[in-house]
């Protein structure tokens, strides 16, 4: 190739952000390593690329995290009902092995419970995890020792769905891998991942959120119909999908997910709704029978009201208050000054989902540590909301230990706990608000101040506008993409970057 050939095309190929040179908070970190990256520094030479130190520090993390566990793990699961909460190291996993009747070698769905669940009551992928997992457990030895081995290799598999959580959410915005650090080293991430097993669904949402990025809307919707398979919250991606490609005039691209979508699902779960209705209906039913729960502003109000709400009530409420959220997001989505990016939707319509829950356990934080990597890359919002949920996390289980101790000084008491709940809604509103800020003042955005538009929208990336609604719709001078000055469109995206 002429010089000159090379020459301009190493000027349109767009530059990886860095990290240290754009976050004060990640600058003041890089002092642990050897301090922000010169400007001479040599990039993409090494093995060690941004992909491959990422996920390594995401099972670095995760391990931290079992150990975590090694208290339960030794004994306090099967012998210490308080101190699985003093000690912070409460899993389902080893409770369900013999609970859900794994131990007996029941088929889920297929095969009544002893007791009154019936039927195993979580979705029917993750529930072929749990039965993939139990086949992997070896039979003998003392049923302590079987839900000893059972948390091991569910561990082993959620560690997995760590590491491709991690890949994916380094992948998806191609000039900002460096933000997949903010899920390797989310502190809340490592304490729930082994409390259940929605690291699965994260995992396939991830992929999805990955595919779509890529221009992929089929391989998006096959993975999102998967995800939903595993866990109900990830089909909410497909409300904001659906009004920013209306915004867009993508809809041949929503076509095609929608489709792909409901064909995957309908294939995991088709033949279990067809042979064990009563099985696969389970979910659902729980989902509506169970009252008001740990961690939700209604449990607040039920504590501290003479006549509590029925459930019924409290169902109808909710679901009131999650339309209102969609449809105050939609018109966000339609007014806005400039079309605001999928993942920052995508993380307002789960956290709204999780804000007016009747119920909300430690590890659907889970649900929001990659969106919000990706809607937010900012290491002071985000570690501020992640000390929110770790206090959240340490909360109910002093709380629990209050409860089940009969001792008044041992654990927190009710009163304590709805103020650690308190903290967990101020947290994720936090986040949610400085989002919303970003959607309206574009140029604040972190992702769109270093030159991109919508890296992780696909065929939304950069694409025109063909229905807008209130101030949107005039034209404005400055709508432009803010280009930074070190990028150029028109280059591949990055495949490693620098931090």
């Amino acid at each position: 190739m002429p010089s000159g050939e090379s020459t301009q095309a190493s000027v349109h190929e767009p530059e990886p952000v860095e990290p240290t040179r754009e976050d004060k908070v990640a600058e003041a970190g890089s002092e642990l390593i050897g301090g922000p990256l010169g400007r001479h520094a040599l990039l993409g030479a090494s093995w060690w690329s941004p992909v491959r130190v990422i996920v390594l520090v995401a099972i670095g993390l995760f391990t931290l995290g079992l150990v975590q566990k090694a208290p339960c793990y030794n004994g306090a699961w099967f012998f210490g009902a308080g101190s699985q909460y003093t000690h912070a190291c409460y899993s389902d996993i080893p409770h369900l092995y013999q609970g859900r009747g794994f131990a007996d070698g029941l088929v889920p769905y297929f095969d009544q419970l002893p007791g009154d669940m019936q039927y195993l009551e979580y979705p029917v992928l993750t529930g072929v995890f749990m039965e993939v997992a139990s086949w992997l457990t070896p039979g003998s030895g003392s049923i302590q020792d079987q839900e000893q081995w059972y948390w091991m290799v569910n561990a082993g598999m959620l560690m997995v769905c760590a590491a491709v959580i991690a890949v994916c959410v380094t992948r998806t915005h191609t000039r900002r891998p460096w933000d997949g650090l903010l899920v390797a080293l989310a502190p809340a991430f490592a304490l729930t991942a082994t409390i259940n097993w929605d690291l699965l669904a994260v995992a396939l949402t991830a992929a999805a959120m990955l595919m779509w990025s890529r221009g992929r809307p089929l391989a998006f919707g096959v993975l999102l119909g998967l995800a939903t398979a595993a866990k109900l919250y990830p089909v909410l991606l497909l409300g904001p999908l659906l009004v920013l490609c209306w915004r867009a005039g993508r809809w041949r691209e929503y076509g095609t997910a929608l489709g792909g979508a409901v064909v995957a699902w309908a294939v995991v779960n088709g033949p279990v709704m067809f042979f064990a209705f009563d099985g696969w209906s389970k979910f659902y039913t729980f989902s509506q029978e169970r009252g008001v729960d740990f961690g939700s502003f209604w449990l607040i109000i039920a504590h501290n009201s003479s006549d509590p709400l029925s459930t019924d009530t409290v169902n109808t409420l909710a679901t009131a208050l999650m339309l209102l959220c969609c449809v105050g997001i939609a018109a966000l989505a339609l007014m806005a000054p400039r079309r605001p990016r999928f993942a920052q939707l995508a993380f307002l319509v789960v956290a709204a989902f999780i804000l007016t829950n009747k119920v909300y356990s430690p590890q659907y934080v889970l649900w929001l540590v990659p969106l919000a990597a990706l809607a937010r890359p900012k290491w002071r919002d985000f570690l501020i909301w992640q000390a929110c949920e770790v206090a959240y996390f340490l909360g109910i289980w002093m709380y629990l230990a209050y409860t089940t101790s009969g001792d008044d000084h041992k654990g927190l008491p009710a009163d304590g706990y709805h103020w650690a709940i308190g903290l967990h809604l101020l947290g994720t509103l936090y986040l949610c608000v400085m989002i919303v800020r970003d959607i309206l003042l574009p140029e604040r955005d972190p992702v769109r101040r270093s030159g991109d538009d919508d890296p992780s929208g696909g065929v939304l990336d950069r694409a025109e506008d063909v229905f807008v609604l209130g101030p949107a719709a005039r034209p404005v001078r400055h709508v432009a993409h803010f280009e930074g000055p070190r990028v150029k469109w028109g280059g591949a995206g990055a495949t490693s970057g620098s931090l």
